[in-house]
């Protein structure tokens, strides 16, 4: 019997294409013009974990922009150099995303840093709810031509991490593993998956 090589492949490196906006279409947009050279320069993202701070930041990063993530777990050292940085950047003309848990005086900071950071525009970012990951999940099966039965992405949304790029990898992982089979993507077929796969 041939060996089934599941191959749940690595998280798609954050980028501004692959975030599912959600509710948050107004905070991408503007770091999009922030990074054409069409809006302000400092953008302060905040929301709880799992609504995308981190996947912008990486994502802005990417294109050579200076960020700060986390910025609530800073010491006051880090504080006075992030506050020097902004200083800098202002007058240099450069660029700066930064991140936290909270809005910006809300955080238990350094008054000049948390003036800083409210600086250029601010937005609180939203996580995806159940039926925005759902509907996610459904275009990504699309986009990959794979039929994708509705018990598949409840099962999916019930019993694995929430995070939609781990949601992805799988979705992936079985569409590959159904066209090997030449089967079609059931509720068992997943669930087999997810036990030779442990790591999910």
């Amino acid at each position: 019997m041939k060996q089934l090589l599941l191959d749940i492949q690595p998280v798609s490196a954050p980028s501004l294409d692959n975030f599912v906006a959600g509710k948050n279409a107004e905070a991408i947009s503007s770091i999009r013009a922030a990074l054409a050279g069409k809006e302000t320069r400092f953008i302060y993202l905040w929301g709880e974990p799992g609504s995308g701070k981190s996947h912008l930041l990486a994502a802005c990063k990417a294109h050579g922009i200076m960020v700060s993530d986390d910025v609530h777990l800073l010491d006051n050292d880090a504080q006075i150099e992030l506050f020097n940085t902004f200083n800098r950047l202002k007058e240099s003309g450069g660029m700066l995303i930064t991140a936290g848990r909270h809005a910006p005086s809300q955080m238990g900071l350094r008054d000049d840093l948390a003036t800083r950071l409210a600086w250029g525009l601010v937005y609180q970012l939203h996580p995806l709810t159940d039926k925005e990951k759902a509907e996610a999940l459904k275009t990504h099966a699309e986009e990959r031509g794979m039929k994708l039965p509705t018990e598949v992405i409840d099962y999916c949304l019930r019993h694995l991490r929430r995070d939609l790029p781990t949601l992805m990898a799988v979705l992936d992982a079985l569409d590959e593993w159904s066209l090997t089979e030449k089967k079609p993507v059931t509720v068992p077929m997943l669930k087999k998956l997810l036990q030779l796969n442990l790591e999910i």
